[in-house]
C-alpha cells in the first residue's frame, strides 16, 4: 500500500489529528488544485477538479488540525463512505 493509499485510509477512520497539509495532499491526489482568491477571502479555502465540483473549507488556525465536521465534508465530497 502506497503512502497517499494509507493517507486515504487514515482519513476514512476520521482521526482526531488529521492535518490541513494531509488534507492537501489528498486534494491533490483526487485532482484538486486550490482556486487563488481576492485579498478579502480570509481563511476560507475552495478547491476544484477538472469536473468544476467545488470544495469549500477554512482553513484551520493557529492549529492545523481539522474539525471532524470538515472530515465529513471531504468524505462526503470525495465519496470515500466505506
Amino acid at each position: 500500500m502506497s503512502k497517499i493509499d494509507k493517507l486515504v485510509e487514515r482519513l476514512k477512520s476520521k482521526p482526531k489529528d488529521f492535518t490541513w497539509d494531509e488534507l492537501l495532499k489528498v486534494l491533490y491526489y483526487f485532482g484538486y488544485i486550490q482556486i487563488e482568491q481576492g485579498k478579502t477571502g480570509g481563511s476560507r479555502r475552495k478547491f476544484v477538479n477538472e469536473d468544476m465540483h467545488i470544495i469549500s473549507l477554512h482553513e484551520p488556525h493557529p492549529q492545523k488540525v481539522l474539525k471532524s465536521y470538515q472530515l465529513d465534508i471531504i468524505i462526503e465530497c470525495l465519496k470515500l463512505e466505506k
